[in-house]
């Protein structure tokens, strides 16, 4: 899908691939599966053909995360760097996701900037987690702008509403809508006025192959693997007190170095990014190449 991207004969037809890839970073997710709190430093570097995609935790308080990608046969380069800023409401949290994320069609000489919806995970009346709210995506270049309302799970029997996503794409200049999508987000797609498909989740996500390592001894002592590797081997024998145990010596590990940096007044820098905070948003650039070569890991 993101290759999909960078072939589109007009403006429109790209930017309406950029709409539906940003569609697909929004999965189905399963209520009472926490993830890892990623460890400062934390990494992974993975691999698809010529996709090779970069991700790095660059702050731990509070939580920052950045990621940068590049396909070098489409020219394309993504580079996102976010944090989660959760907020409690009593019977559900609701986590609002800040940063900037853009993708660039280097060819095309187009930049696309784009806004998740929230994140909400609801303990009362049912339990559940959901994508709810707006998110835009711009390009400036074109003065096309997209407004998308994701909706979440539906307590009443109103299949059109259930986890479904509506919106427009629209010329910034004139406001004129050019576009109109509508569908679900998590099933058998989203489509246009003229019932074209755009995005298919059953069809992108049952696709989806997990990173296997090609090459173990170029992996990472930083690589998530390697850091949460003793965890994963506890969960998947289901060695419930082997994963506690390996994940307290992780957390540790982690408030001892905090410790000794504090001591030292020692000010920890990213490895592979810059980062900055600007008006409410974190910022990140790429500091080396390594993102451009294949990774150890590959799907």
């Amino acid at each position: 899908m993101l290759s999909k991207c960078a072939e589109g004969e007009t403006s429109l037809n790209r930017f309406v691939s950029v709409v539906a890839w940003s569609i697909s970073m929004v999965r189905p997710l399963a209520f009472g599966l926490a993830p890892y709190n990623p460890v400062l430093g934390e990494t992974h570097h993975v691999s698809r053909g010529t996709l090779n995609v970069l991700l790095e935790q660059v702050s731990h308080h509070p939580p920052v995360s950045a990621l940068h990608a590049t396909d070098e046969k489409q020219n394309i380069d993504v580079l996102w760097c976010q944090s989660p800023l959760p907020k409690f409401h009593g019977t559900h949290i609701e986590i609002e996701v800040h940063g900037k994320r853009q993708l660039k069609l280097l060819n095309k000489n187009e930049t696309y900037t784009m806004s998740p919806p929230n994140l909400v995970i609801r303990f009362l009346p049912v339990p559940g987690v959901d994508w709810l709210g707006n998110a835009t995506v711009r390009c400036q270049e074109t003065g096309l702008e997209a407004e998308l309302c994701y909706r979440g799970n539906s307590f009443l029997p109103r299949p059109s509403v259930h986890r479904s996503v509506k919106g427009k794409i629209f010329l910034s200049s004139t406001m004129e809508t050019v576009y109109e999508i509508n569908g679900h987000w998590n099933s058998e797609g989203c489509q246009d006025w003229e019932k074209t498909v755009i995005y298919n989740a059953k069809e992108a996500l049952t696709g989806l192959k997990t990173p296997i390592v090609k090459d173990p001894k170029a992996v990472l002592s930083t690589e998530s693997a390697v850091v949460w590797g003793e965890v994963n081997q506890g969960i998947l024998q289901k060695s419930w007190d082997k994963a506690r145990e390996a994940k307290t010596c992780i957390e540790e590990r982690q408030r001892q170095v905090a410790r000794e940096k504090t001591s030292r007044e020692d000010e920890w820098s990213p490895k592979h990014f810059i980062v900055s905070h600007s008006k409410g948003d974190w910022v990140g650039l790429l500091t080396n190449s390594q993102v451009g070569s294949p990774s150890p890991y590959c799907c």
